[in-house]
């Protein structure tokens, strides 16, 4: 913990850095280069919830349980939240996250009321005696209010189904979980598993994470319905999904799938979600053993198009193919399969079981989950498609913000750690060169980082390691540097020569790269300092394995490709 947090304030000050020489170091011939926009200044609000600071790091989240009670028609949650910890150092204070608009009803230590002083949406709890290091300590969080709807999804909504019943749902990703819970909202701490009751109207049905263990008829018109978390979880995938829901299931590789939809859907769901089972076969193919087998895995109906809730994703892509019923790489493909039950699901082996230790990484999460849509299509139409699936990204990549943004001040990163993402670890399997090789170590990447909680740095050491070569300055300039790689080529028409070399932002990029013939590809390994060999070909043959190495071209116009209008993040 104690580390994670010196390499996040080390990080900090690096990237910062980064930026500064990046903006002030244009490069020449760079077409794909966006102008790089002024950040703003973080607010106290961003740096209170992404600031991992002592009153956080003193401490190791051990387990909530969490029992809340809803009521539809007021918009109205009560609930209480028992935090159990472990010290990390002696402190007499620990920081938490709720909602400025929730009401702290109380919280108890050992039967005592304990003080606490609110800033914005944190809270401090102070103890009356030092806790000391090593010992576990558990509090009762009481509170109650209603939720704020913000947020891309609402944080939490109140909604009406198309037949009038009530459906309520959270999905609060970035805008925090403490919009309807109180827990230590962050990245770098997680609890160790989680209980979680959920009391509604009797005539609802709650979907949430983990494995279902009971209802319970609490005799005034409410029902209990209580899951159990195995395993750790981020805050954010902590989900409630109350509605007219009725449940089916199907097998993937002898595991049990479950799906949730409306009364009104059920026949769209079960012709729709059949492709659970392909994605399931897809990636524990190549990335390993489905990360939450106790818990099961659930696809649920929901008003938004969808997202990565542990061992609960949700689903709202129209029970369509595509993304929202487009195509969404616009190369024909994408209009094949569902691309929310595909990238969604995903998150569950990269973003809930290998994730992030700050938002400022969260291409950990995101380009994993959006590179893994192209293993699906390798999977389901061959290694061709892939390729053009992955490609088809190009055009909504913008090249303006590093991908690992400033650490330490709650900072989204951009859209790039999606698609720019994506394409660099497909520019990695090009460097690795070696199929049989690449998925070896993409099930080793999953095992070793699996239930924890990881930095770029961490992400860096592992690949350095495993292909035998330091890669830093690849990752850091695809990474950490908005504007891509150029290959300059000068051709020689007298001597029957091509030069080539780098042009790149980062000190020491010297990434190989496949040129020559697409039949018969030459692998030439250029450095900023430029090189010659023989022209075996004339000029206008010469090509450069573009779709296998995100980079730009000057000299030589590069393969044309596939091009999509710019699209938002899914």
């Amino acid at each position: 913990m104690c580390d994670i947090l010196l390499r996040m304030l080390r990080q900090t000050l690096q990237t910062c850095a980064l930026v500064c020489l990046a903006a002030s170091s244009p490069i020449q011939g760079q077409s794909a280069v966006s102008p790089q926009t002024v950040p703003a200044a973080p607010t106290r609000a961003d740096i209170l919830r992404g600031e991992y600071g002592p009153y956080r790091a003193n401490n190791d989240l051990l387990s909530y349980d969490l029992r809340v009670r809803v009521d539809p028609d007021k918009k109205f949650i009560r609930g209480t939240n028992t935090i159990k910890f472990r010290m990390l150092k002696d402190d007499a204070r620990i920081q938490l996250d709720l909602f400025a608009n929730l009401a702290i009803d109380r919280i108890a230590f050992r039967g005592a009321d304990l003080k606490y002083e609110r800033e914005i949406n944190t809270v401090y709890v102070d103890f009356p005696e030092t806790l000391r290091k090593n010992h576990e300590y558990a509090i009762d969080f009481h509170y109650s209010g209603n939720p704020t709807e913000t947020g891309r999804f609402g944080g939490i909504t109140f909604k009406k189904d198309a037949g009038g019943h009530t459906w309520i749902n959270t999905a609060c990703q970035h805008v925090g979980a403490s919009v309807w819970w109180p827990n230590k909202d962050q990245y770098p701490d997680e609890v160790e598993n989680m209980r979680l009751s959920v009391a509604i109207p009797s005539d609802l049905v709650d979907v949430s994470n983990g494995k279902f263990v009971r209802k319970v008829d609490l005799g005034d018109g409410y029902t209990r319905w209580d899951w159990q978390i195995h395993y750790p979880i981020n805050n954010y995938s902590v989900s409630l999904n109350i509605g007219d829901y009725v449940h089916f299931a199907d097998t993937a590789d002898g595991k049990t799938l479950d799906f949730y939809a409306l009364s009104e859907d059920l026949d769209k769901a079960k012709r729709q979600f059949v492709q659970a089972k392909s994605m399931m076969e897809a990636f524990q193919k190549y990335f390993g053993e489905y990360p939450f087998k106790k818990d099961g895995y659930k696809l649920i109906e929901v008003p938004y198009s969808g997202m990565e809730h542990q061992s609960a994703v949700t689903y709202g892509n129209r029970f369509a193919n595509g993304y929202l019923e487009r195509d969404w790489t616009g190369v024909g493909i994408s209009p094949r399969f569902d691309f929310i039950i595909v990238h969604e699901s995903a998150h569950e082996w990269f973003g809930n079981a290998v994730t992030a230790a700050d938002v400022s990484d969260e291409w950990i999460h995101e380009a994993w989950a959006t590179y893994a849509e192209g293993v699906y299509v390798e999977h389901m139409w061959g290694k061709a498609d892939g390729l053009k699936y992955l490609n088809g990204y190009v055009s909504k990549v913008r090249n303006r913000d590093p991908i690992v943004a400033p650490r330490g001040v709650n900072k989204v990163p951009p859209q790039d750690m999606y698609f720019k993402g994506a394409l660099f670890i497909n520019t990695l399997r090009s460097i690795v060169d070696n199929d049989k090789r690449w998925w070896a170590i993409l099930r080793d990447y999953y095992r070793d980082f699996r239930y924890r909680n990881i930095m770029t740095e961490d992400v860096v050491r592992f690949f350095n390691r495993k292909i035998g070569k330091d890669l830093t300055p690849a990752f850091n300039q695809y990474l950490r540097r908005p504007e891509l790689p150029a290959l300059e080529l000068r051709f020689d028409a007298a001597d029957a020569t091509v030069s080539y070399r780098w042009k790149a932002a980062e000190p020491g990029f010297d990434m190989p790269i496949k040129v020559g013939r697409r039949t018969a590809w030459l692998t030439i390994r250029p450095t900023a300092t430029w090189q010659t060999m023989k022209l075996e070909m004339a000029k206008e043959d010469f090509d450069v394995a573009t779709d296998l190495y995100f980079v730009t071209v000057t000299g030589k116009p590069a393969r044309a490709s596939s091009r999509t209008r710019p699209g938002a993040r899914p």
